[in-house]
């Protein structure tokens, strides 16, 4: 299978980007390095997430509310800061998830023609 071009990435996570760092957390508090690394791991190394994309959402995430974070040390043994979701990040998850289903439901249907 082809790999995406990063011109192709952009164009997908910047629609995605805030929902799928808020699934990421549903596992627990992690470092803006782990959350990169777990997208791109799970999306099977089709999606990486650049820290230029990364630390403005999780800023933007956290002045609404959607994230808390503090500081603390990674496994490396590096201060780091940990973001956590927040009740109002969970149901922000939600709703932005039914939305996706939605709109990718809608997609599969017009591609399935």
């Amino acid at each position: 299978m082809k790999s995406m071009s990063r011109n192709e990435e952009a164009s997908l996570l910047q629609g995605t980007l805030d929902m799928m760092i808020l699934k990421t957390l549903t596992l627990g508090p992690m470092h803006g390095y782990a959350i990169t690394e777990f997208i791109h791991e799970t999306s099977e190394n089709l999606l990486r997430v650049e820290e230029g994309a990364l630390y403005p959402a999780l800023h933007r995430l956290e002045l609404r509310g959607l994230l808390a974070s503090e500081w603390g040390v990674s496994e490396n043994n590096r201060r780091a800061k940990y973001y956590r979701l927040t009740p109002a990040g969970r149901k922000q998850l939600a709703a932005e998830s039914a939305a996706w289903q939605r709109l990718s439901g809608a997609v599969m249907r017009v591609m399935a023609t």
